[in-house]
């Protein structure tokens, strides 16, 4: 009796590590796979962190944590919303997890019963409707195209919010699309969320740094809602942290004091040395954040000019993250041969075993017309991998 749970079933398996594995089955087999599906630096970590976690196995920081985290480390995080966004927190209103993966999960695991619904801008991270389905809510999708940069409208968020909404989930920088909301933006849809009390805001602003338009804005920068977000960050993206899974929230206490309690039954404290390398990497020197935003700015616009030339695709310029979200949609119907594309997800498996490069389909961020590319890897890369699509693309008839 092979019999899983209800609530597993009505979850679908992550498609971005999917496609991530299925290009590690072909480079298994001695393919030359070009892997743009995965949402991870490929620098590695900054000295200065790698040794402040050798420093804590040494000073035997090996033990469990507080619940939400080191107090060292909770003070760094106030420290840098205090230095760098502005925001005013105090230590007890963070709660450190096991990445900002967890942290959005926490954040709806506490806030959402059954039948409430959550209002997700498509396209969105594949992840967000799967946390919803998880806390028995419903997910709403409110579509946003490359017309309008993939950006909803405080008209389309004021359509789309009924009595039963409980909570929006906006990501900024985004993940799949690049684009970032501007604070003009920002207060167009707080202006909306303020005639509805019970909403709160869910801002994902795990790629704040790797942003190419200037200052980061954030939905908690306005005080007359303050009261009502959660920011959740993290280390893995500016730092090249990803493998040491550590991300916050900031929120008001009696969200934390939620979280906390969830995150007391079903993990406890994040890695304890995890904690003494973010905290290092919060109070040293940002220079290496920086460094990195450069060299993912100067690839961003490397690709962004190689996808232009290839006939078919509709691309925009990303604002922020390290994606590219093209519009791919005058192939579908189009074939190879016996082979014959008729979804994104069709596209970016033919890409993969003809074109030997890995994309994700953007049938699972909501945006069936599109595909995501990751450009988190090398100029030689990107170069390489963009000759090889538009060659494949090319024998589509």
């Amino acid at each position: 009796m092979e019999n899983l749970s209800d609530c597993l079933n009505r979850l679908s398996p992550s498609a971005t590590l999917a496609m991530s594995q299925k290009s590690s089955e072909l480079k298994a087999q001695g393919v030359d796979v070009i892997n743009l599906s995965v949402g991870e630096p490929d620098f590695n970590t900054p000295d200065h962190i790698k040794e402040a976690a050798k420093k804590a196995i040494d000073e035997n920081w090996t033990r469990y944590s507080p619940v939400p985290g080191y107090p060292e480390l909770k003070n760094a995080i106030v420290a840098k919303l205090k230095n760098e966004n502005g925001l005013d927190y105090k230590p007890s209103q963070i709660l450190c997890s096991n990445g900002a993966k967890q942290s959005v999960c926490n954040a709806i695991m506490a806030l959402v019963n059954e039948g409430d619904e959550v209002i997700i801008p498509a396209p969105y991270w594949v992840s967000y409707p799967q946390m919803v389905k998880l806390a028995n809510g419903t997910p709403v999708f409110v579509e946003a195209t490359i017309e309008q940069n993939f950006k909803m409208t405080a008209e389309q968020l004021e359509a789309a919010i009924t009595p039963k909404t409980r909570a929006l989930i906006l990501c900024s920088p985004s993940n799949p699309t690049g684009s970032v909301y501007s604070k003009k933006e920002l207060e167009a849809l707080k202006n909306v969320l303020l005639k509805h009390e019970r909403v709160i805001v869910i801002a994902d602003e795990i790629y704040e740094h790797i942003n190419y338009v200037g200052a980061h804005a954030s939905m908690a920068s306005f005080d007359d809602i303050k009261e009502r977000v959660v920011i959740v960050n993290g280390v893995s993206k500016a730092y090249a942290m990803t493998g040491w899974r550590i991300g916050f929230i900031a929120a008001p206490e009696w969200i934390v004091k939620g979280c906390n309690k969830l995150q007391g039954q079903y993990t406890s404290g994040p890695c304890s040395v995890s904690q003494k390398a973010a905290e290092a990497a919060y109070t040293g020197s940002q220079a290496c954040v920086e460094e990195m935003r450069k060299a993912f700015e100067r690839r961003k616009n490397l690709i962004y000019n190689l996808a232009k030339e290839i006939p078919g695709l509709e691309v925009n310029n990303p604002e922020g993250a390290f994606y590219l979200f093209p519009k791919c949609s005058s192939f579908f119907g189009k074939a190879d041969g016996d082979r014959k594309i008729n979804t994104s997800t069709d596209l970016a498996m033919y890409l993969l075993e003809v074109g030997h490069v890995a994309t994700v389909g953007g049938d699972a961020f909501g945006s069936p017309e599109c595909f995501r590319m990751s450009y988190a890897t090398s100029d030689e890369n990107i170069v390489e991998a963009m000759k090889r699509i538009k060659e494949t693309l090319a024998r589509l008839k």
